[in-house]
């Protein structure tokens, strides 16, 4: 590969009779390219409702199916009126695995 030969005092006397003229080259720089993220894709979850049976101290004793809230109640009645601790039902959201 043969290299151009660039004469120092060439160059020198090109850019000083562009000085005088009044006519100096810029030089532009170039903004440093943004790089691009790799944003995860979402995950879909998926949640589903049932009923749980839990006690004084918030400890889930059952689970019930959504449709089963009649269950779920009869158990912490059973519960309640079998033990000292009060129980109760509440509504609970858990994740299903597809």
């Amino acid at each position: 590969m043969a290299r151009k030969i660039v004469n120092r005092k060439e160059l020198r006397a090109e850019v000083e009779a562009a000085e005088k003229i009044g006519t100096r080259k810029k030089v532009v720089k170039k903004a440093p390219a943004k790089r691009k993220t790799r944003k995860k894709a979402a995950v879909e979850v998926r949640m589903k409702l049932f009923w749980g049976v839990f006690n004084q101290s918030l400890k889930r004793v059952a689970l019930y199916e959504f449709h089963q809230r009649k269950q779920a109640e009869k158990k912490a009645s059973d519960l309640t009126k079998s033990g000292k601790n009060p129980h109760f039902v509440q509504r609970v959201k858990e994740t299903v695995k597809t």
